[in-house]
């Protein structure tokens, strides 16, 4: 799978790419102006050594025989997520630093949303509602009350979900159909981007107000193990495996 995921990010920089760009073996495109342009690397090493556990096989299978339920749950996430950005900018407005880098994530997600839809639509899929998982909920009860360690913990539980959100699109990516296939590519990468700036900032609170950030991470990371290996009865883009009938 590592081999196809560098394929696609081979193909979007040379399509970027100006017609006389030279491609060496260090990974880069360089051209006579001495432009440079990088292709991407592959993000899927560290989010793998950042979580605890790998998403079971059973889910990935069942993912690939329920594709309109994973669409829907999928769409009903990114409309989630676009709201955890938008309330840590309501919460903590006076952040100018935070807002900016929030707000520039909801607009992604939202955007995620369309595209999702988009493809729901092409196959007849309807949107519907779906209320929040038990992952996100088991994650967030573990969050505390009182601040600073409430946003701290809050990014955590963020990064977290960006995480593994991530490394299930790169095991679906080449299972699917190609277009979604494509997407889910794409989406691995600005996954690991919003993974990335939220334990950047709960990393920024720790060292701010002297937090206990490695122990917490620890202890969600634990938890979201947990929670990602246990049965599920209803199928969704976070669920455990799923329970036969």
């Amino acid at each position: 799978m590592e081999d196809i995921f560098f394929k696609i990010n081979c193909i979007q920089a040379l399509k970027k790419a100006p017609n006389n760009a030279q491609y060496s073996a260090d990974g880069i495109l360089a051209n006579p102006g001495f432009k440079i342009i990088k292709i991407p690397k592959n993000p899927i090493n560290d989010i793998q050594n950042f979580l605890k556990t790998d998403t079971p096989k059973l889910w990935t299978e069942t993912a690939n025989v329920r594709l309109p339920e994973l669409l829907i749950d999928h769409a009903n996430c990114e409309l989630k997520a676009a709201s955890t950005a938008l309330s840590f900018i309501y919460r903590y407005s006076p952040r100018d630093d935070l807002c900016y880098r929030m707000s520039r994530i909801a607009r992604e997600e939202l955007r995620h949303f369309e595209q999702v839809k988009a493809l729901m639509k092409k196959r007849s899929i309807s949107f519907e509602y779906v209320k929040a998982s038990r992952y996100a909920k088991s994650l967030r009860e573990c969050v505390r009350n009182n601040e600073p360690f409430k946003l701290m913990d809050s990014l955590i539980v963020a990064a977290i979900i960006e995480a593994r959100s991530c490394e299930r699109f790169f095991y679906l990516m080449d299972t699917l159909p190609d277009e979604i296939s494509k997407f889910y590519g794409d989406l691995v990468l600005s996954e690991s981007r919003h993974f990335k700036v939220y334990l950047g900032f709960a990393s920024n609170e720790n060292k701010k107000s002297k937090l206990d950030f490695e122990l917490k991470l620890d202890e969600l990371l634990d938890k979201e193990a947990e929670i990602i290996s246990l049965p599920d009865k209803i199928f969704g883009f976070h669920s455990g495996p799923i329970l036969a009938d």
